[in-house]
């Protein structure tokens, strides 16, 4: 059975692995994810198919 961790839960690990990240890092308006989502890709250093692999890990923790 697969499930899908809330966005909050995501936000939470990412947290606890990455420290340097604040709850700032998350905030986005409607529409505007991926911006959020370049913004982490570059303060976590990582290209954004790494980041997408995080995320997708995340599920499996």
């Amino acid at each position: 059975m697969f499930l899908t961790r809330s966005w909050r839960e995501q936000k939470v690990m990412l947290k606890q692995r990455f420290t340097i990240l604040l709850d700032l890092d998350f905030e986005y308006a409607e529409g505007q994810r991926e911006q959020m989502m370049e913004s982490l890709s570059k303060k976590l250093e990582k290209t954004r198919p790494e980041l997408d692999l995080i995320f997708a890990e995340l599920q499996t923790y």
